[in-house]
Formats: C-alpha cells, sequence, structure tokens
C-alpha cells in the first residue's frame, strides 16, 4: 500500500499472523537428496548449473550470513524468512529480536502486520465476483459508488491497476496529521476518500501507473456492496478459508492475534523511534490493514500467482502486467511482477513484509520485518530480498528501488510519496 514519498523513500511493505510450521526448524533448512543417476559408459553431457540451488546446509549458512548483514546495516531488530522451491528444499530461520525491551527472539510463527500485501486479498476477492458475473473488469466506478471524481470514466481495471488518476489519500496533508497526531483512532472508509477527494484527479484513466491505496479503498467498498457481507467477512468466508489460511485476518480494529512482534517505527509525529504495535491499521483497510503469519503467506504466494481460487481466463487478467515507473517492475491487478517474481510487498508503521513466487522455479519467497525503518533511502524488505534472490536467484533478483509502494504516513512537513 502506499502512502508517501516520506513512506516510500522510507520501504516497501509488512505484515503477518501466527500458525505452526510444518517441518523441522532446528537448523534452519530442509534439504532434500537429489537423486544421483547411475554411471553409464555413454560420454557425460555437459551439465548447466541449476537455477535454482538445494538448498543445503551450505546455501543456508550463505544465506544466514547475507541476511545478518543486512540486519547490521538496517539496523532491524528482526526478520522471518521462509525460502523454497520444488525438490530444493525449504529454508525457514528467525532472527534478532520480537521484542526490543524484553529481548524476547523472533520466532516463525509469530503474527506481523503486512501492509500493502492486503491488496492481494482485496483484489482476489474482487476477482471472485467477476468471475460470478456480479461485477466487470471494465464497469465504471460510478456503478457501484457515488461521487468519484471522473467515476463514470475509471473503471475497476483502472484500480486494480494503479491507473486511476486518482490522489492517494496518504499523500493529503491533513490525514497525515490526523493519524500522526492520534495513530490509535479509527478511520472510516468513507473519511479516507473525502481526503482523497479533495485533490484535483492526476491524469486520465489509463493514462499511466501511479501507486494510490485510494484505488484499494474504492474496490473494497465494490466487494462490499456486490458481495453483500462486510469486507472482512467476504474475504474471510471467500478468499482465506478456501485458501487454506487459518492465520490470516483483516481486522477491525487494533486488535493482534497472540503470538506476534513488537514493531518500531520513525514515522512519528516527533520523529523519533517508538513502538507502533498497537497502533490502529484501520487506515489501511483493504489496502493495507491485514495481519498474517509465514506460514500462511507461503501458501499465499502460490495461491495468488497460479490462480487457484480463480478461473484461467480471470488469473491472465491478473497477471497482464503493464509498465511502471519502477524499474524492472510490472504491476497487473493487484500484484507486481518484479524480474520474473510475482507478489507484492507491504509496509505499516513498525512493519514490513514481502511474499513472492517465481514460476518457473516454483519458489517462494516470503519475508517479514519489525520495523519499517528506511536505510540509506531503501526499503528493508527489499535489500532483504535483493540479499537472498543475488544467492539462489542470480538471474531474477528481486529490486524494488525506493518509489515503489508502502503505505505509511509521512511525518508532518516532510514530502509525501507511494506506497504499500
Amino acid at each position: 500500500m502506499r502512502c508517501s514519498q516520506a513512506c516510500r523513500r522510507g520501504i516497501s511493505v509488512g505484515l503477518a499472523v501466527a500458525g505452526l510450521l510444518a517441518f523441522p526448524l532446528s537448523a534452519g533448512t530442509v534439504g532434500e537428496t537429489m537423486p544421483v543417476a547411475a554411471p553409464s559408459a555413454q560420454p557425460a553431457a555437459v551439465l548447466q548449473p541449476p537455477d535454482f540451488p538445494e538448498l543445503t546446509p551450505a546455501v543456508a549458512s550463505r544465506l544466514d550470513t547475507a541476511i545478518r548483514q543486512v540486519m547490521r546495516v538496517t539496523k532491524a531488530p528482526g526478520v522471518i524468512v521462509g525460502l523454497s522451491a520444488s525438490g530444493k528444499g525449504a529454508y525457514v530461520r528467525a532472527f534478532g529480536v520480537a521484542d526490543k525491551a524484553t529481548g524476547a527472539p523472533m520466532k516463525p510463527d509469530l503474527s506481523m502486520r503486512i501492509g500493502s500485501e492486503t491488496k492481494t486479498f482485496t483484489v482476489t476477492a474482487l476477482l471472485e465476483l467477476v468471475d460470478q458475473g456480479k461485477a466487470g473488469l471494465d464497469d465504471p466506478i460510478a456503478k457501484y459508488v457515488d461521487a468519484v471524481p471522473n467515476g463514470d470514466r475509471i473503471t475497476l481495471r483502472d484500480l486494480a491497476g494503479m491507473r486511476s488518476g486518482l490522489f492517494d489519500y496518504s499523500d493529503d496533508k491533513a490525514f497525515s496529521k490526523a493519524l500522526l497526531t492520534n495513530p490509535r483512532r479509527p478511520f472510516t472508509p468513507q473519511e479516507l476518500l473525502a481526503y482523497s477527494f479533495e485533490h484535483p484527479v492526476q491524469f486520465q484513466p489509463g493514462a499511466r501507473f501511479q501507486y494510490s491505496n485510494t484505488n484499494i479503498i474504492l474496490l473494497g467498498l465494490v466487494v462490499e456492496k456486490v458481495g453483500g457481507l462486510p469486507l472482512h467477512e467476504f474475504i474471510q468466508r471467500n478468499v482465506l478459508e478456501p485458501a487454506g489460511l487459518r492465520h490470516t485476518v483483516l481486522p477491525t480494529g487494533a486488535a493482534f492475534p497472540t503470538p506476534h512482534a513488537r514493531g518500531y517505527t520513525d514515522k512519528t509525529a516527533s520523529g523519533a523511534v517508538e513502538d507502533a504495535t498497537d497502533w490502529n491499521p484501520s487506515w489501511g483497510w483493504a489496502a493495507g490493514a491485514m495481519i498474517s503469519n509465514l506460514q500462511d503467506l507461503r501458501t499465499w504466494a502460490r495461491v495468488l500467482a497460479t490462480g487457484t481460487l480463480l478461473t484461467p481466463t480471470t488469473q491472465a487478467e491478473r497477471l497482464r502486467t503493464r509498465p511502471t515507473t519502477i524499474p524492472g517492475a510490472g504491476y497487473g491487478l493487484g500484484v507486481f511482477n518484479v524480474r520474473s517474481w510475482i507478489g507484492h510487498n507491504g509496509s505499516l508503521p513498525g512493519y514490513q513484509s514481502l511474499t513472492v513466487y517465481l514460476p518457473e522455479e516454483q519458489a517462494t519467497l516470503v519475508i517479514l520485518i519489525n520495523t519499517d525503518i528506511s536505510y540509506d533511502g531503501a526499503q528493508p524488505s527489499t535489500l532483504f530480498g535483493k540479499a537472498i534472490t543475488r544467492i539462489v536467484t542470480p538471474d531474477h533478483v528481486f529490486d524494488l528501488p525506493e518509489q515503489a509502494p508502502s503505505p505509511r504516513p509521512r511525518p508532518s512537513g516532510s514530502r509525501t510519496g507511494g506506497g504499500d
């Protein structure tokens, strides 16, 4: 989810919920033994090195070193990483602390806020309604929501693809002041849209890409109207349960499932680092309020990228990416394609996340971090993602520069930007 340039300069994504992993964690790696071919009298073929290495203890050691180096540089309190590929094993690790005050260690089953990864769930809910014939991607938003600027021309496809031209409420100064003055206050979707609609449209629908949380708030209202349920209930029944996600939730307030990691941010009124764990995420709602955990997100990465919940035609629509302002990244309908990694990042005060899937390797990468504090203008989730993929997929290094989205407020007086 996007928010402000301070956000954007700050980072990219984050949130997650609780659940136990179904494989050993002692070594951080579960490596599968690959079959060895029998000796042959035929001349040996020249073997090309595999694109994705088997996740042996040696590779795990390299990953450990790379992750700890990023932690030292970014000063991230803690990070959870889950990496796997078909036939290559799994690497699951938790580093650092979940609570700076007590020193409690980070653990793989902790819940986290996942910020703009929420967009992938909201857009999935919308696309399910499209599959049911209850909504059309080329319907104007005015058909469902009144008083939207340019609403008779902006389509649901424009909103899901970040090409509506609507101003991002996260960039509004009055919104930022209201949130940072009282980060525990609730916001309604209508209040969020009011901040956006005070501004003129930025461009005509479809003219270009511009990440805006406003787009997904509107789609959340469409899901509620067409689906006949509050958004959190519709997502629970039609997305989370069918996908088998038992530890993921769209909260209706500041409640946080336990156990969870505490999150730390410098996106505060004073600019000082604060514990943002109990801030109310309602200001992100359909665009960034969800909570999940490593176990669920590893499942979701594959469901999202392969279209388990959608018809093949609708999934193809979702994955038809168009260029963005971010080098190496395309955007489809509520989903990024960054050098062939499909998924989304997320950022909310105190948390960042990254959940992506590489189809050609059937590889999944999930990263959860309990801070959204940037390092030298770079997002922590991007830095961890880049360090990990340099080792396992050097031809597909994940890199989402500072323009990438992250739904976070900007400190008063600073410029706003885009975000998860």
